[in-house]
């Protein structure tokens, strides 16, 4: 694990479309239980070097019921975005995940965490990747039947800017909350 991390780290594949150049962001190691696998890094997160190292996963940790030390503890949470690296800004955010990065690494990564009963997909990138054509029409009916998806579950991005979508969809903190902390508690 500590070889294929070291590889990452180093990755270049997708450099000459990072405005900031690389600085692939993943946490893992064998004992992980739970996965996290989320869109790219922003740019506090790539200052930083500290995954969900902001606003949006202040709130994750909230939806996970987890303290910081908890949710930072590799032995329990892998970490693995789908794109590993900042990859810009467009017009209404953040640009999309790289599409090298999950091809490259998420493969390899996923055969040295032999422990894991729970891959947390934030957000469609991550849900049409890993759900393929069990993806339903859109992002909030994926959510919503995510009793449908066994050892995945997914969630839409805690980002602040998602404060209507939580508004529009009640049943989100009353059906689905509930659920993920108990799964997570149940495995940390």
């Amino acid at each position: 694990m500590q070889d294929l991390l070291l590889h990452i780290k180093q990755c270049t594949i997708c450099e000459k479309h990072l405005p900031l150049g690389p600085r692939p962001i993943v946490v893992a190691h064998p004992d992980a239980k739970i996965v996290i696998i989320g869109q790219a890094p922003g740019t506090k997160v790539h200052k930083t070097g500290i995954p969900w190292n902001d606003p949006s996963g202040k709130q994750l940790r909230n939806w996970l019921g987890v303290t910081e030390k908890e949710f930072y503890d590799a032995k329990k949470f892998a970490i693995m975005p789908m794109g590993f690296c900042y990859p810009g800004k467009g017009k209404t955010g953040d640009l999309p995940p790289r599409p090298e990065c999950a091809p490259q690494w998420h493969k390899p990564l996923l055969e040295h965490l032999p422990n894991v009963e729970l891959v947390i997909l934030i957000g469609t990138y991550a849900q049409n990747y890993y759900l393929g054509k069990q993806v339903k029409k859109t992002l909030t009916e994926t959510v919503a039947n995510f009793k449908d998806y066994s050892k995945y579950l997914p969630l839409p991005h805690p980002s602040p800017r998602n404060r209507f979508w939580l508004t529009k969809n009640p049943w989100f903190e009353v059906e689905v909350l509930p659920v993920l902390k108990e799964r997570v508690k149940s495995l940390i």
